[in-house]
């Protein structure tokens, strides 16, 4: 049975390394960053291009479902919000897959650090840190699929994930 696991939360939480790190894992899997489908520059928010990236990523997802030699899919996004995932999710061919949700929280310092970090580098650009801020508090980190990767490195969030799962 195919397995489709959705991780979300504000960037910096460290959905991309976590998912790395499933792909790592898990057998037989694909991995795909949302960001990837929106990889536009300048980066434009509109109606348009949010239409777009739910298309290429349904696209690839669909893809990827549909291919016999993968078992297990992991999407990293922000999805901060229950419509973006049911957008997402309305027409892909999900029989006979299970899906799996997780939101990916920190503290605020931990995103700040790690955001600034990223800027720092030159790998992000400063419009990132009040985004992610203003994105925290829609990942509840006492909802039952969330994890607080606060104190955890993506080792250990992907393994915590991977328990839930065999629950």
């Amino acid at each position: 049975m195919k397995r489709l696991i959705l991780i979300r939360g504000p960037m910096g939480a460290g959905k991309t390394a976590t998912g790395r790190e499933l792909q790592r894992l898990l057998p037989n899997c694909a991995f795909l960053d949302g960001d990837w489908c929106w990889d536009i520059r300048p980066f434009t928010v509109n109606d348009e291009t949010r239409a777009m990236v739910l298309a290429n990523i349904r696209h690839m997802l669909t893809a990827y479902l549909r291919c016999g030699a993968v078992e297990n899919i992991v999407l990293a996004w922000v999805m901060q919000d229950e419509e973006i995932v049911e957008a997402l999710c309305d027409g892909l061919p999900l029989d006979g897959a299970e899906l799996h949700c997780f939101s990916l929280t920190a503290t605020e310092s931990a995103l700040t650090t790690r955001l600034q970090c990223d800027i720092d580098s030159g790998l992000r650009t400063p419009d990132i840190l009040p985004r992610s801020l203003s994105y925290l508090p829609k990942f509840a980190p006492s909802a039952p699929d969330t994890v607080d990767t606060t104190t955890q490195t993506p080792a250990q969030t992907a393994q915590e994930i991977l328990l839930r799962l065999a629950t």
